[in-house]
């Protein structure tokens, strides 16, 4: 794959202009957007391409050229409308009317060979009329920081945007929480839709019920399809949602993952991931790390975040009340604590090695390991990459070898929440066969990447492309990111 500059020639068969575009979103009417222009960029250099996406899109990715991408989503040739979605949101807590689309659009919909409906939005593709003074940019790093989470969730099994592309684009720009001047860039992110939370809350703030049930059945239709048939269906998706958003945030607790801007504006209306800036992965079991630095009072931080999802699906309830009986909404909304606490045992387990035990098998090893990594100074994500690595049949037979010949295991000495923890793993595993054993093996493996992008992993290789232009690193880390997964 080279990354290169292009020339100034248009490819006129370029593969991403002959899409199955379908204007899904725009033909429900102007009251739900603005169309915009995109910026035009001094440069327009490939940084990123994610050839793993293209055959989603039915693309072969040699058929596609590093200047088909700049064509497309650097200069925006050949593409219109470009829609700026119109929405508003509570954030940290206060309802704000004064968002919107502030510099990115919605760049087209595609329906993929899955017969899913895909969307392509922008980031850093310029001013729109929710800009509110900034200046619609994004930082290179702020894109180089987005491709990595997107990638990194991907891996860890949770449902997340992805991105498509990232474009430098030969723009200095000023920022106060990063070194300036600094380098600008545009990226394109692939998901399943950039209807928001807010975008609903936004009608119900200028009392449209009119226009929330007819983007509310647009919804049903596309992205809750098996619903769309049945009488009650505004309350089965009320209820289906708050099973996915509590899934969504059991996926980001298990990788250890704060999100760090829960606004709802940046919760989607499909249950899935998207819009990373200030985040960050946990270096231990920190319940209270808080990714953000501009979070003085730690709203928005790890061990919060499932029940700011849960507060975000109750104020939500207000925005669709017209639509959707109160009573119906509170009675889905009563089972996010169960589905949250499910989808999170299930995924602690299989981090563990086990894609199923006992239910007090499971709640024993649970607290154990979250009482040990709570109270001991390990790496939450270190400590179950070892147990990928070094895991033994031994295990099984002798717990004095667990973990044993790690760094961590060593460090551990033979301390007491180490030894109740490894006791407990110990004796669960006597009760399992070979075969079963083996099976422990390939889900350790599966479930806990050897690299995981902590903040100094994230600056390490941040700083050759400061200093020297050196992408090596980068494409190095995503490759490293990307093993056993597709």
């Amino acid at each position: 794959m080279t990354l290169a500059e292009t020339s100034d020639d248009t490819n006129s068969q370029n593969p991403f202009f002959g899409l199955n575009y379908e204007p899904a979103l725009e033909s429900l009417g102007d009251e739900y957007y603005d169309e915009v222009a995109a910026a035009e960029f001094p440069q327009h250099i490939l940084r990123w391409r994610n050839d793993a996406l293209l055959p989603k899109l039915g693309l072969n990715p040699q058929a596609v050229t590093d200047e088909d991408f700049i064509t497309a989503f650097g200069k925006f040739e050949e593409h219109k409308p470009l829609l700026a979605l119109r929405y508003h949101g509570y954030q940290f807590g206060e309802y704000n009317p004064q968002l919107g689309d502030g510099r990115g659009f919605l760049y087209g919909q595609v329906r993929g060979i899955d017969g899913e409906l895909y969307d392509f939005g922008t980031k850093g593709s310029g001013r729109t009329p929710y800009a509110r003074g900034g200046d619609g940019m994004l930082t290179l790093k702020g894109g180089v920081r987005e491709v990595l989470a997107a990638e990194m969730l991907h891996r860890m099994g949770v449902r997340t945007s992805r991105c498509l592309s990232m474009i430098e684009t030969g723009l200095s720009l000023w920022r106060g929480d990063e070194p300036s001047p600094t380098r600008s860039s545009v990226m394109v992110r692939m998901s399943k839709s950039h209807i928001r939370f807010g975008t609903f809350e936004r009608l119900h703030y200028f009392r449209r019920p009119d226009l929330s049930k007819k983007l509310l059945d647009h919804v049903i239709k596309e992205y809750y399809r098996h619903l769309d048939d049945q009488q009650d269906k505004y309350a089965l998706f009320y209820a289906e949602l708050v099973k996915r958003t509590a899934e969504l945030v059991a996926q980001w607790m298990a990788a250890g993952f704060c999100h760090a801007v829960l606004n709802t504006d940046n919760m989607s209306i499909t249950g899935e991931s998207f819009d990373y800036g200030p985040y960050g992965f946990i270096p231990n079991y920190d319940p209270f790390f808080t990714a953000a630095y501009f979070d003085y009072y730690k709203r928005y931080c790890y061990i919060n975040q499932p029940e700011i999802c849960k507060w975000n699906l109750e104020a939500l309830q207000e925005a669709l009340k017209a639509v959707i009986p109160q009573t119906d909404m509170e009675a889905g909304l009563a089972q996010f604590d169960d589905y949250y606490l499910a989808e999170y045992r299930c995924l602690m387990l299989k981090k563990l090695g086990f894609e199923k035990l006992s239910d007090p098998e499971a709640e024993e090893l649970l607290k154990a390991t979250i009482n040990f990594l709570k109270h001991y100074p390990v790496s939450y994500h270190h400590f179950f990459a070892d147990m990928a690595t070094y895991f033994s049949s031994k295990w099984r037979d002798d717990a004095s070898v667990i973990l044993s010949d790690s760094e961590i295991g060593q460090s551990l000495g033979r301390s007491e929440l180490f030894l109740n923890w490894s006791g407990i793993y110990h004796r669960i595993l006597t009760n399992l066969t070979p075969e079963e054993i083996e099976k422990v093996t390939q889900t350790l493996v599966c479930y806990n990447p050897q690299t995981v992008i902590l903040r100094p992993v994230i600056e390490s290789i941040w700083e050759p492309i400061t200093q020297e232009d050196n992408w090596q690193p980068f494409y190095t880390l995503l490759k490293q990111i990307q093993v056993l997964k597709t």
